[in-house]
């Protein structure tokens, strides 16, 4: 039975089940045959306590994750969350308490903390993003560019940091890029295709790389259209030529430092494969206490 969390729910009913699939992949890859160490030190019967602690700066997100980690292991183990998900926090500060079954909680403890550290990276990163176009009616939005599995979590995470999720999949979107084009041979034809042969309820997208392809998909009638690799000066002519005919997206070499700049252009969305691709895990610790 699929574990049920309101507060992470994703957008789409299948969230949990992919949630507990990866958890049980994850333990079983850690697990083994069985945790020889803790076998050999620790009685089954032993109870104890611990704290999971930040040891830098960062936006906390997965505690429901962890939970989750101790309770497949041992339903026994009980655990308090100290910190919120999305809270800024400091070194030193407790996120979690965790009580019960000693060897559980040691068996447990690097799975646990793998989620955590990883998700809480997305989170803290996406967030510094998020800040830095602030004062800018932009929103940052993440890519399909995630780790193989992952996906459902790592998007939590985007918008647990303050981010907003593009298309989860291919399902969920019209999205045609430069090899949809030279497959279709002509912008008109394939958005002409996509609206054909699309729900009403999907918007469709079209990846334009020079303001005459701009042109093209505003005439075709693109619901949004990203602006790939574009410099500033490129992306504000987009901004006033599309004079609010469809969403732009501003996409391709982003960084912290030049978000400001593209904001201030007038885009719409920026979307950045980094918030989840190279989203640095963030340091947390797990210490018996008791």
């Amino acid at each position: 039975m699929c574990w049920i969390e309101q507060s992470i729910h994703g957008n789409f009913p299948e969230f949990d089940c992919l949630v507990d699939r990866l958890i049980e992949l994850a333990l079983e890859e850690d697990l083994g045959p069985g945790d020889v160490t803790t076998q050999a030190l620790i009685a089954p019967d032993r109870k104890g306590a611990a704290q999971i602690r930040a040891r830098e700066s960062l936006v906390v997100a997965g505690l429901p994750v962890a939970h989750r980690v101790f309770q497949k292991l041992d339903s026994q183990v009980q655990f308090f969350s100290v910190a919120l998900e999305g809270q800024e926090v400091t070194p030193g500060s407790i996120l979690a308490q965790v009580r019960g079954p000693l060897a559980a909680i040691l068996t447990a403890e690097r799975t646990a903390l793998n989620f955590l550290m990883h998700l809480s990276g997305i989170a803290t990163y996406t967030r510094k993003m998020v800040n830095a176009v602030s004062g800018f009616p932009t929103t940052i939005v993440d890519t399909r560019k995630t780790t193989p599995g992952w996906r459902a979590l790592e998007k939590y995470a985007v918008r647990v940091g303050g981010g907003t999720n593009h298309r989860f999949g291919l399902f969920d979107g019209v999205l045609i890029k430069n090899n949809h084009l030279a497959a279709v041979g002509s912008l008109p034809e394939a958005v002409r295709l996509a609206r054909e042969k699309s729900h009403h309820l999907l918007k469709i997208e079209v990846e334009v790389t020079s303001l005459a392809e701009l042109e093209e998909a505003l005439t075709a009638g693109a619901d949004i259209i990203m602006l790939d690799n574009m410099d500033e000066a490129t992306l504000a002519r987009a901004v006033a030529l599309t004079a609010g005919r469809a969403l732009l997206e501003a996409s391709g070499s982003m960084t912290p430092e030049r978000l400001p700049n593209v904001a201030a252009t007038g885009v719409n969305l920026i979307s950045m494969g980094a918030l989840t691709h190279s989203a640095p895990a963030v340091d947390i610790h797990l210490r018996v206490v008791g």
